[in-house]
């Protein structure tokens, strides 16, 4: 499935394209109302179905697809919103070579319908629905008829994933070519179902046209950053990370986080731990280091005395001053920072002297509240949650992990990604902490600061699908094992599968 994102204007320059290249725009209908067909009767039986037609290309898709189904003899009606003169260039053209009956869309036009078509609006609306179109989506919500979204489901604009209004919830929804930002960002990605995303012809020229938004994250991304160690490295050799704890009523995080980094492979983890928890501490760690910090003046110089290669500063921190002085002591020292929770809370009050501050090789990780904190208004200003994450990754001058069930990664000069594969389970206590481990577990190892945040939110969310409903925090790091080494043997798959390929 292609991985691109684009903006919902931009995907109609592709049709342009394809048409400025001799690929008209009745030849792209064609092909998208036969992608929708084939996915139709791919998973559905034969039954009655009705195709709801709306004025414009969606309606002419939805045409298409109703004469498909029609000659593979299933019983089809057509039911459009206004008049049949209304419809104008490939729309017309595809009503043209519909030989049924058409019917005015009604609040009764579902009659026995046994699967719904909603080619009414696609991508294109940018108001609420209202009147017949309106009242068909409320009744539908309250029947079990399965129903089929072309493009978008009706009420859904392509850029802005918040519908604010009445909107079609939607089993299957068949886009073409590439995703828009409402098929990835929530809530609008749940209404879409199922998602397919097909190809109708767009030349492979297009990119000389439009710029993708972002992409789909998926290990083709990021595996060939991720380490590779030789037969005969040592410990000291796959990276030292340092992980700062919290004080002795608050270690639990600090300790989620460095067991977290040593499974993600770093050689070397060493908690930083307040004279007040280092009990607390040792009783609770094994392979992990626990060296003394009471100072967070010194938290510099403790990092170039460790010979850090990567450190994690924030989760269960506390917020103030002191976390404060110990973020900007970190910054000072070259090794790259992974910043969570309450070293990002810390600075709610100057954002800009942490922004100063921030350099490309470091990522902070804040969920929706922390990013409101650092980037007030931000997310509410702008269109959807990727643009969003693109200005605060301009603003803070390094890697931005928007943590959500669509978290959205960005780094200055960067393309945005996207990560759906994770579980709602890890919505859990702890889990933001062992992420940021992951990350920091990662930089150790001298994988770059985004391919890091990319292949850890992929990982970490792997790791929830396996383990699914019930898993707690402390469950995601003994299942890094697991989920690293099927990512190795996929992609060892996928190397002999090229070699057979080439080889053919």
């Amino acid at each position: 499935m292609p991985l691109d994102v684009l903006k919902t204007a931009d995907c109609g320059a592709c049709d342009g394209f394809a048409a400025s290249v001799g690929v008209p725009g009745p030849v792209l209908m064609e092909a998208a109302g036969l992608a929708v067909a084939r996915a139709i009767t791919k998973r559905w039986a034969r039954r009655p179905a009705l195709i709801l037609c709306g004025p414009g290309n969606n309606g002419g898709d939805g045409l298409v697809c109703g004469r498909i189904l029609r000659q593979a003899g299933w019983p089809v009606r057509i039911a459009l919103l206004g008049e049949p003169g209304g419809l104008k260039g490939d729309a017309a053209a595809a009503l043209a070579l519909w030989d049924g009956p058409v019917e005015a869309m009604t609040a009764a036009s579902l009659g026995d319908a046994g699967l719904v078509v909603d080619a009414m609006f696609g991508a294109g609306l940018s108001r609420p629905l209202e009147g017949v179109a309106a009242q068909l989506v409320a009744i539908l919500s309250e029947r079990s008829i399965p129903v089929v979204a072309i493009d978008l489901p009706s009420g859904i604009g392509g850029d802005q994933p918040d519908p604010g209004g009445t909107t079609l919830r939607a089993d299957l929804t068949v886009t073409f070519h590439a995703r828009k930002p409402a098929h990835c960002l929530e809530p609008s990605a749940s209404l879409c179902g199922e998602l397919v995303v097909a190809d109708i012809g767009i030349p492979g020229g297009w990119r000389g046209v439009v710029t993708p938004l972002g992409r789909i994250n998926e290990p083709a991304l990021w595996q060939g950053a991720l380490p590779a160690p030789k037969a005969d490295i040592h410990k000291h050799q796959r990276g030292r990370l340092v992980v700062f704890s919290g004080g002795a009523s608050s270690t639990g995080a600090a300790r989620l986080a460095a067991i977290t980094g040593l499974r993600a492979g770093a050689g070397l983890v060493t908690l930083a731990s307040p004279g007040s928890a280092m009990l607390v501490n040792a009783g609770a760690l094994t392979a992990v280091m626990l060296k003394r910090w009471d100072s967070e003046a010194d938290s510099g110089v403790f990092l170039t005395t460790l010979r850090a290669s990567a450190a994690v500063i924030g989760p269960a921190a506390g917020v103030g001053e002191m976390t404060r002085r110990a973020v900007c002591e970190v910054l000072a020292q070259p090794a790259p920072l992974v910043l969570d929770a309450d070293a990002l809370s810390s600075f709610e009050d100057e954002p800009q002297g942490l922004f100063e501050r921030l350099r490309p090789i470091d990522v902070i990780t804040p969920h929706a509240g922390e990013f409101e904190r650092l980037f007030p208004g931000l997310l509410r200003a702008s269109h959807n949650r990727i643009d969003a994450v693109l200005e605060a990754a301009r603003r803070a001058g390094c890697v931005v992990l928007l943590k959500g069930a669509d978290t959205v990664i960005a780094a200055p000069g960067r393309d945005v990604v996207i990560n759906h594969h994770a579980s709602p389970a890890l919505a859990t206590a702890g889990s933001g902490d062992v992420l940021a481990g992951l990350i920091g577990g990662l930089m150790a190892q001298s994988v770059g600061a985004f391919d890091a945040a990319c292949a850890a939110a992929w990982l970490h969310g792997d790791a929830g699908l396996r383990l699914g409903a019930g898993l707690t925090a402390e469950d995601i790091p003994g299942m890094l094992p697991h989920v690293l080494q099927a990512l190795s043997a996929r992609s060892a798959q996928a190397l002999a599968f090229k070699r057979l390929s080439a080889k053919d």
